[in-house]
């Protein structure tokens, strides 16, 4: 088992999403842990490494070109929804159907 307080400890910072943070916050409460680092360090502890396998999808960059009237919505939606541009987007396009909807006759 590895030292939960290093003297050779260094700082790493990345991304989660909110609710991550919450049960970070939840598990520090429920286990009487002092601080998100040591939760950090408990979790890389206790997780096999060695059989997970990371769902990732590979992202690429396009450039589109939308009117200015889309766009200002974009940036009125993203302030409005504490979201990114690119975020909105994604929910857009994951919503959009592949094929149009039939019309009756």
């Amino acid at each position: 088992m590895v030292s939960r307080s290093s003297k050779s400890s260094a700082p790493l910072t990345f991304d989660l999403p909110r609710s991550l943070i919450d049960k970070i916050q939840a598990i520090r409460k429920g286990r009487k842990l002092k601080t998100a680092s040591e939760v950090v360090r408990l979790a890389i502890e206790q997780f096999d490494f060695d059989s997970c396998e990371p769902d990732h999808e590979p992202h690429q960059q396009i450039s589109v070109r939308i009117t200015a009237v889309q766009r200002a919505m974009m940036k009125r939606y993203s302030k409005s929804k504490d979201s990114s541009v690119g975020e909105l987007l994604r929910l857009a396009l994951e919503g959009l159907p592949v094929n149009p909807p039939r019309t009756r006759r």
